[in-house]
């Protein structure tokens, strides 16, 4: 038996990564997944884009580990797309039991030479995308009345003030303020919502040659800010993976509003 089985896992930012990564543990611990993935570029993005065939390819591998899968390009930014794949998932599987608010992209500029549209993108999908997907799915698991896990994907730059990456790190730390306020209208209903806070993990996103510039031009002021205090500099998707999955469980099942930082330590400093 696995930790899942017979429950829905509703995931996205899926084609590649921590999200799929968490596609996968849902899937061999017995849960259907329901995916999405914008599949695409979006312009400010420093980061390599996902494509159609990332996405196919974790449905092979779910579907491979013996899951249901729903899988569909959807953009976070498109409330009425997320919400049609909330209903159909609800129309085919019956119900959702796990939210995972896992997309996101990242771009990079001193904060005087950010552009508005770098601001924007960053603002409306790693925020406002985390919105949509909760407003998307909420109510369904509300109906349901059998509680439920909602995961939502922040960052190491969600609990201190990471310079260069501004929006990234504003939208970072208004995904905190999503969790807490939403565990706070959500627990009468039994359902939890917590955040985690990853450091490096080794996706695309750590391909950031540009940022990894303007920091080493600061180092000898801004260094102690990026320092870990355990000896790594990045993990696996897999490790990420394994934080949501636990925090999905009936282990953590008494855990809400909880800040989890997943960082060698790194916000300590």
């Amino acid at each position: 038996m696995g930790r899942f089985d017979g429950r829905v896992a509703f995931i996205t930012g899926a084609a590649r990564g921590q999200g799929r990564a968490e596609a996968l543990l849902f899937a061999e611990e017995g849960a259907s997944v329901v995916i999405s993935d914008i599949a695409a570029r979006v312009a400010t993005n420093g980061v390599i884009p996902s494509t159609p065939e990332d996405l196919e390819e974790t449905v092979r591998l779910c579907e491979k580990a013996g899951a249901t899968v729903l899988s569909r390009i959807v953009d976070v930014r498109d409330l009425d797309g997320l919400s049609s794949l909330a209903d159909d998932a609800v129309s085919q599987l019956g119900h959702i039991d796990i939210v995972v608010a896992n997309a996101g992209i990242l771009n990079w500029a001193n904060a005087w030479e950010m552009t508005t549209d770098q601001w924007n993108d960053v603002i409306d999908i790693n925020l406002t995308g985390v919105f949509h997907t909760v407003r998307a799915t909420v109510p369904h698991m509300i109906k349901q009345g059998t509680g439920g896990s909602i995961i939502l994907t922040s960052s190491a730059a969600g609990l201190k003030g990471q310079p260069f990456t501004l929006a990234y790190t504003a939208a970072k730390h208004g995904v905190v303020g999503i969790c807490r306020g939403l565990a706070n209208e959500l627990g009468a209903y039994d359902i939890r919502v917590n955040s985690i806070h990853p450091a490096g993990v080794a996706t695309e996103m750590m391909n950031v040659d540009g940022l990894f510039q303007l920091i080493t031009k600061h180092a000898e002021t801004l260094g102690p800010l990026f320092m870990n205090t355990l000896p790594h500099f990045s993990m696996t998707p897999e490790v990420i993976a394994g934080v949501v999955g636990w925090l999905a469980s009936d282990e953590a099942r008494y855990l809400t509003s909880a800040q989890i930082p997943i960082d060698f330590g790194n916000i300590a400093r």
